[in-house]
């Protein structure tokens, strides 16, 4: 088979190495790649968003089977026109890719179907936002209603800081159209938990849970990021709240975006809020995470092809899914300053023994060398029998790896074990 898998970050890298593992896969594209996927796919420099530019190729290289891994081309419809010249994919139609695309959708989508999620108001006027979050409570929660590559969620712990979100968002247009419209949320307790589901539309298979670390620097200090680490399974969701996610969240969301004619097919990501009153949404995504695929993937035992076809024809339920009993632990390796100003061109220098377990980010090829050319730049997993030693291993492999200006945090999965021990 020939797979074309569009994208081309950390996350892309480790769906392309579980493909690898398929002996009927016999040539790997990534669109557009980088550097690092260059060692496991051909790269062919086409941007995730030219759909046209996809379609052609696809069509030119009678590829058989796609997976469009990025938000980005699905909320565009990148699947829709793949299928009209009758590629198959893996990833939601346009339709059902908005429950990702809009946050004003997915609100109202939740607020019709009962769903658990945090109360809000939505707003397309900044003046109206504005007074509206004078008398608000604080803190809050202002969200761009568009795609802003994981940073338009702003939490805002001040009257200030959320006055000053409103602007960035909808006045200074920081996201640029996504912050046409924007939701301000109730501010919400308790650790988050991400829960990624493979689903088919009818059948929802919900993989490990994981906790994702999302400030830039050590002891959950500095800006939002796009993600700095992550483990699984994550301590916080135990099978009480296993149990409710699944009836009160998963389920009826699965259900009811068929219902509404928007049936979903592909990975549907739940960012869940383990609040005192139990697990709310935070929010969806209509894709594999990332960081959270780099401690996904390496822990399921089943044959990822063979789900993801699966989930395209609709017999999901027929398939097996497994994971591994173990857990894992990804520390992003960063360029010092992201997310905000960093310089990049500096060599990366990673062991052969150490490369299996490292997701390439943002790196660039200029002959045999490999450089950075993104704020983060490497995903680093360890796979252990347990969370302690999966946590350090994955910190001793990032010290062999070397490149100038690198920065990764140091207590990636810290509370997390605290949790497990507090258990125990």
């Amino acid at each position: 088979m020939k797979i074309m898998v569009v994208g081309g970050g950390g996350r892309e890298h480790a769906i392309i190495k579980k493909l690898k593992e398929n002996r009927r896969v016999e040539k790997i594209f990534c669109l557009p790649g980088n550097g690092g996927i260059a060692e496991d796919a051909e790269c062919v420099q086409i941007s995730s968003t030219d759909i046209p530019a996809i379609v052609d190729f696809a069509k030119k290289t009678s590829v058989d089977y796609a997976v469009v891994a990025q938000d980005d081309p699905l909320i565009l419809g990148c699947v829709d026109e793949l299928n009209k010249i009758g590629v198959p994919c893996f990833g939601p139609d346009k339709k059902a890719a908005i429950i990702e695309g809009s946050k004003v959708f997915s609100k109202e989508f939740m607020k019709r179907h009962n769903i658990p999620t945090a109360a809000y108001e939505v707003f397309d006027d900044p003046k109206k936002a504005l007074e509206y979050l004078k008398t608000a409570p604080v803190p809050t929660v202002v969200k761009a209603d568009g795609p802003a590559l994981g940073k338009g969620a702003l939490v805002c712990m001040t009257r200030e800081e959320a006055l000053s979100a409103v602007k960035e968002i909808m006045e200074d247009k920081k996201f640029g159209a996504s912050g046409d419209r924007i939701v301000v949320e109730e501010f919400m307790t308790g650790p988050e938990v991400s829960v990624l589901s493979f689903t088919d539309g009818e059948t929802v298979i919900p993989m490990v849970s994981s906790t994702d670390h999302k400030r830039a620097l050590t002891g959950d200090l500095g800006l939002n990021t796009g993600g700095m680490g992550t483990v699984a399974p994550s301590p916080y969701y135990t099978k009480e709240a296993e149990k409710a996610a699944l009836e009160k969240i998963i389920l009826p969301t699965v259900r009811a975006m068929k219902e509404e004619g928007r049936p979903f097919k592909g990975c549907l990501y739940f960012g869940l809020m383990i609040t005192p009153d139990g697990p709310k949404v935070v929010e969806y995504n209509c894709r594999f995470g990332d960081p959270e695929t780099q401690v996904v993937l390496p822990l399921l035992k089943s044959d990822l092809l063979d789900i993801m076809l699966a989930t395209t024809n609709g017999n999901l339920k027929d398939v097996p899914v497994e994971f591994s009993g173990g857990a894992a632990c990804c520390v992003i390796m960063a360029s010092k300053g992201y997310p905000e100003k960093y310089e990049k061109g500096f060599e990366i220098t990673i062991p052969d023994d150490v490369k299996p377990s490292v997701y390439v980010a943002g790196a660039k090829l200029e002959g045999l060398k490999l450089l950075t050319s993104g704020g983060r730049v490497l995903g680093v997993t360890a796979v252990a029998k347990d969370l302690k030693t999966a946590i350090g291993e994955a910190y001793k492999l990032c010290e062999k790896i070397k490149f100038d200006n690198s920065y990764y945090r140091t207590d990636i999965g810290k509370k997390a074990l605290a949790a497990l021990e507090k258990e125990v």
